[in-house]
């Protein structure tokens, strides 16, 4: 959410920025409420000063036995005490119509981030590893001879429908083995703290993180009213919510391995075939808070922390930084990490790594307290996945392949896997 402070003072660079997302101006509508609430809560406090002046009197009315002035006086206390009902109930309904607004307004781009309306505009910065050069067609990850029945989409569609999956076998235990690597990694080698949350979460976790209101079509809701989360970007963040930290205590870096779930709203007709995109998956989810002067160096930090998994298992892949029209609601500024899958001969979204600047912490009252003493600050909130388990089970099945149907397993999950180096029809051998 915006500081609607920062919007008074400077109302067309909060338009500008906006318009570099694509959107049209909202100060004026924004400014409007804000001007109607303040002046709403302005009449309540001079009806409120009127009345208290008023009951003063009456009493001092009843002493001298004026009758008269008396029962004006304590007429004047009731037109008051209504007034100021009235007008404390008018600025409550401006204030709820100014923040419902407020929280529908995406996060404003960093000055770096590059122009764009979509996906095309986004700006590739870095490449690591050598796509392989196969001596035959290479197949997708759910026709290879090695996965053979370990994938299973025609039970998981009597169990669930479309979009799920049943892992079985030697390509179960090599998407487990791949999630504990990860989590192992980055505890580790990158100081991340493990933690295990709830995938079931209250209103207030979803509207913190900025799930909603705007994209509720996106997840699914329990009939109790819990969220399903679609990461646990919205766990370990809302650890902030209504807390005052120590900046001592900062940063504090998490991470979590959590099933998620997506609806997918919008995606109708994409990526149909094979686990690629799934209604229910698994993520090891990185999450940074922060002060805001270091959360750039820790957005840095952070998608080294993912790439450094990539890298690890031998996976080529590509450093994208998203184009203005293409960032995510609650980002700032987003780099996508995009791995390399020759089955369908394409880089392919595996990681996406935003800082969000103080933008959760404000719709989650999120702060720290300066170590000089001042007051209490808004904290500076980061997410990333490190990394999305299923796409990089795709990725290993699919650049580890060999002519004769098997697949060449990476040696760091050797360890995780009793020593097997190879899928064979399912099996590890």
């Amino acid at each position: 959410m915006h500081d609607i402070r920062a919007i008074r003072e400077n109302p067309a660079e909060f338009d500008a920025q906006l318009a570099r997302r694509g959107l049209s101006p909202l100060s004026p509508e924004i400014l409007a409420l804000d001007e109607a609430r303040r002046t709403a809560i302005h009449a309540a406090e001079t009806a409120k000063a009127e009345q208290n002046s008023a009951s003063k009197q009456v009493g001092a009315a009843k002493a001298k036995g004026d009758e008269a002035e008396f029962e004006r006086l304590r007429a004047l206390v009731a037109e008051k005490k209504a007034e100021v009902a009235q007008m404390q109930t008018e600025a409550s309904e401006l204030d709820a119509k100014l923040r419902d607004l407020l929280m529908t307004v995406p996060n404003l781009p960093l000055a770096d981030v590059p122009e764009g309306e979509d996906e095309e505009q986004n700006v590739e910065i870095k490449r690591w590893g050598n796509p392989r050069n196969f001596s035959f067609t290479p197949k997708e990850h759910y026709e290879l001879p090695a996965v053979g029945t370990a994938m299973d989409f025609e039970t998981a569609a009597k169990l669930s429908g479309s979009r799920f999956v049943v892992l079985k076998g030697g390509v179960a235990r090599v998407h487990r083995a791949l999630a504990q690597f990860m989590l192992d990694l980055h505890v580790d080698k990158h100081d991340l703290s493990e933690n295990i949350t709830p995938v079931l979460v209250r209103d207030e976790a979803m509207l913190g993180t900025g799930q909603l209101p705007k994209f509720a079509e996106d997840s699914y809701q329990t009939t109790n009213g819990w969220w399903l989360i679609p990461t646990a970007e919205v766990t370990l963040t809302n650890y902030a919510s209504g807390e005052v930290m120590e900046e001592s205590t900062l940063p504090q870096r998490m991470c979590a391995h959590t099933n998620c779930f997506r609806s997918e709203a919008g995606s109708a007709g994409k990526d149909t075939s094979g686990m690629l995109r799934q209604h229910q998956f698994e993520k090891v989810e990185m999450v940074t808070l922060c002060t805001p002067e270091t959360a750039i160096d820790e957005h840095e930090r952070m998608t080294g922390c993912a790439e450094a998994v990539l890298e690890a298992l031998g996976l080529p892949y590509r450093r994208i930084v998203l184009c203005t029209g293409d960032m995510g609601f609650g980002a700032q500024k987003t780099y996508d990490l995009e791995v390399w899958l020759p089955g369908q001969n394409t880089y392919r979204e595996i990681s996406s790594v935003s800082t969000c600047g103080t933008f959760q912490a404000r719709r989650m009252n999120g702060r720290y307290k300066p170590a000089d003493g001042g007051k209490p600050e808004f904290i500076a909130t980061l997410n990333g996945s490190g990394l999305a388990v299923g796409r990089c089970l795709i990725a290993v099945l699919e650049n580890g392949q060999e002519e004769d149907g098997s697949v060449t397993l990476p040696a760091a999950l050797h360890p995780y896997l009793g020593g097997k180096t190879r899928l064979v029809d399912g099996k590890l051998v």
